[in-house]
Formats: C-alpha cells, sequence, structure tokens
C-alpha cells in the first residue's frame, strides 16, 4: 500500500535541464524534476539509469555539463560536496563509507564536524570551550543513537558490524548533520527482508519525525511504492516517468524499461 496522499507545495530543490558526460558517454541528457519540502522523493531505474549520477549533482561530485540546480531558491551551475553540506544536504553512498576501525559513536560524531565552532588549538587542547562543545555535540549523537536503535554497539568498530547495521551507522552520520535534505542512494541494498523493513521504518520515521526532505534511490519496487510521495523514473540517462508511485507504476513507459523492452 502506498502513502497516504500528502499535499507538498514548496518546492526544495528542482533540477533543470540537467545534461552530464563523461568522454562521449551521456549519463544523462536534459533532466528536470523537483523535490518539494517534507517529501519522500524516489528516482527509480534499470542498472545504468544514471541514478547515483543525478545524486552526484544534487551534492556537487559531477558538475553537469548543462542545466542548474536551484537550492532554496538559489540557482547554482556547480557546487563542491563540502558547500552542500554547508547549506543542508546530507549523503549516504551506495557502497557504506564509514572508518571501519572507529566506533559507532566515533563515525556518528564525523557527522558534526561541520556544526563544531571551536578551532584547532581548543580541539587539540579538548579543554574549556572545545570540551563544552564537544558534550553538546555527544548529547546530539546519543540522541540518534538511540532513535537508530543502536545502543547496544555504540562503542563497537563498524567493522564487525553485520552490514544492515552498518547502514544504519551509516544513515546516523548523515543525520548527525541535522540536513534540510537528506540523499540516499540503495539505502536497502543487500538487505534482508528484516533489514529492510527496519530501514523502511526509520527512513520514514526521519521524515515524520524530525521533517526531514528525503531522496532516495532504490532498487526494490515494492519499497519505493510504499514510502515514496513521487517518483521519478531514468531510463539511459533519460527521464520516462514523473508522479505519485500509482502513476508511474502504470505508465507503459516505466512497464517497457524494467521488461527490458524498450530499446
Amino acid at each position: 500500500m502506498a502513502r497516504d496522499a500528502r499535499s507538498f507545495t514548496e518546492v526544495l530543490l528542482s533540477v533543470e535541464n540537467i545534461s552530464l558526460s563523461f568522454g562521449g558517454v551521456k549519463a544523462l541528457t536534459d533532466i528536470s524534476f523537483d523535490i518539494r519540502k517534507g517529501e519522500i522523493r524516489a528516482i527509480i531505474g534499470p542498472n545504468g539509469a544514471g541514478k547515483s549520477s543525478m545524486l552526484n549533482c544534487i551534492n556537487g561530485f559531477y558538475h553537469p555539463q548543462q542545466g542548474a540546480i536551484t537550492y532554496k531558491g538559489v540557482r547554482r551551475h556547480q557546487m563542491r560536496p563540502h558547500q552542500a553540506a554547508a547549506q543542508g544536504i546530507a549523503r549516504t553512498f551506495q557502497n557504506i563509507a564509514l572508518f571501519k576501525g572507529m566506533s559507532t559513536l566515533d563515525n556518528i560524531m564525523t557527522g558534526r564536524n561541520l556544526r563544531m565552532k571551536t578551532g584547532l588549538f581548543w580541539q587539540a587542547l579538548h579543554f574549556g570551550p572545545a570540551q563544552r562543545e564537544e558534550i553538546e555535540h555527544r548529547k546530539v549523537v546519543e540522541q540518534i543513537i538511540d532513535f537508530l536503535e543502536i545502543q547496544h554497539v555504540r562503542k563497537v568498530p563498524v567493522g564487525r558490524l553485520p552490514y544492515g547495521l552498518q547502514k544504519r551507522v551509516e544513515l546516523g552520520r548523515a543525520l548527525a548533520a541535522q540536513p534540510e535534505l537528506l540523499l540516499l542512494d540503495e539505502p536497502m541494498a543487500g538487505m534482508n527482508l528484516e533489514e529492510k523493513q527496519d530501514m523502511c521504518r526509520f527512513v520514514l520515521d526521519v521524515n515524520d519525525e524530525f521533517g526531514t526532505t528525503i531522496c532516495l534511490i532504490e532498487h526494490d519496487m515494492g519499497v519505493v511504492m510504499d514510502i515514496s510521495d513521487r517518483v521519478v523514473v531514468l531510463d539511459y540517462g533519460k527521464k520516462i516517468g514523473d508522479g505519485v508511485p500509482d502513476e508511474v507504476k502504470n505508465n507503459q513507459a516505466v512497464i517497457a524499461a524494467y521488461l527490458g523492452v524498450s530499446h
């Protein structure tokens, strides 16, 4: 069952006629869509459709040759990843990108770096303002650990954790930045059914309780149709569908692409 229909009117981010090429290979061609404040927006498509490339354009890893992205009313042609993070865009990756030798707590703490104000001198001394600031940041991180129900592994090196818990820690690190827009690149890839159900619940809770706008890439169509408010569909770098889940799953171009008969 899809999510209840809700009205989202304020556009948080819009993608305008984005085209991206690597040499002679076109990864994205004239893509336009928007992400509205408070919604869960899914990007789907077969392998090689350009989904991760699109996320990389949004948070500044790739710079498109054509088009622009407007975020919170500001139109931009290029943005660096650290600028995107500073402006409230957080990201998880298809392949887990954690510090495997560090604990769950310390990995999530790294998500607070942009919000730390004290200089390197005080941080090195771990005294005075830096100590007080770290205490405040740790409170936020402990709340995230409780929220994600990973208290039992808070001091465990993440390299020792099962895959599903590592994905949850990566989500926690992104949440530690307190983003307005959270980009999730296949958050449920490689998970068993129980792990997928848990991650679905956390994604919905992040959206409902924190009010975080979410844009996710996901291959599991059951998950997409259940938790998304709107879905945009890419195939071979082109947009072939866009709308609420019921519209998308009945779109003949989308059906053909997933059946492998679109070309």
